[in-house]
């Protein structure tokens, strides 16, 4: 498990030095998700292969909240599925790393995503195919809970909860923040796990940084028959960084260069040991 916290480390890295470089981007979500991503590419919890990105029977994974795509990316590439120097053209013109992904612009990335809420509606409709096709794969989607906010959103959970689509699993980034402030400020999603339970979900809660606890929720939820799974991964937005951390203005906002060079200086001393504790 060192091995997998040294590479959500890079990952982090990674996210640091794309966003500094295209000088716009998600900072506090593409951080806080870095764990989370380890555990979906970097375990057997799921049917991936980089070498095979396209295979018919393969998990598929879906990314509604768009912005944090530099972490999506940035895994992806250290995963194998397409160079790490292309990283660093994250936004420019012309690139395959736009700022919102799109449909298999990149090996790996199965859906377009920019407005929120949307991404679990994708994520049921691959859901219907594959329990309509009585296939093996599943469907991850990950989610902000800002988003959450949005009807469409509890449309959705509705329609799953109902149809007990349980080759779903949906996974929520609870980093409790937003563009305009804390969530609870906000819009309060509280009690989200009783929400998702009246909806007929099963609901698994883990610490949001702990790759052991992520990977033994995925599993769990391979094991469930009944209804769809709810993973509410418990973050901590900007992980990692002292400044960043739990500070929502760094939600839509890059690094400038001195603080990216400060960035990398605190994440490469942390040893990939980061905790939500």
């Amino acid at each position: 498990m060192n091995d997998l916290n040294q590479v959500a480390e890079k990952i982090r890295e990674d996210v640091i030095s794309m966003l500094v470089a295209a000088g716009s981007g998600h900072s506090a979500g593409s951080l806080g998700m870095a764990d989370v991503f380890t555990a979906i590419y970097f375990s057997k919890a799921l049917n991936l292969d980089p070498k095979d990105p396209w295979n018919p029977n393969r998990d598929r994974i879906l990314l509604s909240n768009g912005h944090i795509c530099p972490v999506w990316y940035a895994t992806l590439a250290r995963a194998g599925y397409f160079p790490q120097d292309e990283l660093l053209t994250l936004r420019q013109i012309g690139t395959r790393l736009q700022g919102h992904p799109h449909y298999r612009c990149l090996p790996g990335v199965e859906n377009t995503a920019g407005p929120l809420g949307q991404g679990l509606s994708q994520a049921i409709g691959h859901t219907l195919a594959a329990q309509m096709d009585k296939a093996d794969w599943r469907t991850i989607c990950l989610l902000s809970d800002g988003e959450l906010q949005e009807g469409q959103s509890w449309e959705t959970m509705m329609f799953a909860g109902k149809n007990n689509l349980y080759k779903l699993t949906a996974i929520i980034d609870r980093n409790n923040i937003q563009i305009d402030g804390f969530t609870e400020n906000v819009m309060p999603l509280e009690p989200l796990a009783d929400k998702f339970r009246s909806f007929n979900w099963s609901v698994i809660e883990v610490d949001g940084h702990n790759i052991p606890e992520i990977i033994n929720a995925l599993n769990k939820a391979k094991a469930i028959f009944e209804n769809p799974t709810v993973i509410i991964a418990h973050t901590i937005p900007g992980n990692g960084v002292d400044f960043m951390e739990s500070d929502f203005n760094w939600h839509g906002k890059p690094p400038s260069w001195p603080e990216a060079v400060e960035a990398l200086r605190e994440l490469r001393s942390l040893g990939g040991k980061i905790s939500y504790e």
